[in-house]
């Protein structure tokens, strides 16, 4: 486990085009998705992607993001993007990046981590479940700001 770097560009994003092309609530979008990972690579005090890697290349990834909350008094973090590359699940990846993310949280003194996660994917809520989380009372919402 590492922390990625703007060297790793490239593949991250490839990685979140194929997860937004299973989204319902977003579609891909390569530049978009390359400026996103971009900005939080190029300014550590955001956050943090955090990737696991083969021999040859990056196999799996999650990004966080990092705010306060007022409720919690102190910095929390926003998980998003916990993506293991088709070819490579049920190997226990995905459990070594969010395990990863509960020790960095648990070091850097964060207070609380929140993952949104798809509402259709019943294995993804499982997989979840299985590594602590719990559903919360707090429903998403969220409005788009048109130019």
């Amino acid at each position: 486990m590492e922390t990625a770097t703007i060297e790793d560009l490239p593949a991250l994003t490839e990685l979140v085009v194929d997860l937004m092309a299973g989204s319902d609530d977003f579609s891909p979008d390569r530049e978009l998705q390359h400026r996103g990972l971009a900005l939080i690579l190029e300014q550590p005090s955001r956050g943090r992607i955090f990737v696991v890697r083969n021999e040859t290349k990056i196999i799996g990834m999650v990004n966080l993001l990092f705010t306060i909350s007022t409720a919690m008094g102190g910095f929390v973090i926003l998980m998003e993007d916990v993506i293991v590359h088709p070819d490579h699940r049920g190997q226990g990846y995905g459990s070594m990046l969010v395990d990863h993310v509960i020790e960095f949280a648990r070091q850097k003194d964060f207070k609380r981590i929140t993952l949104l996660t798809d509402k259709i994917s019943a294995e993804s809520q499982n997989f979840f479940r299985k590594n602590g989380f719990e559903y919360s009372n707090m429903i998403p919402m969220r409005r788009i700001v048109e130019p």
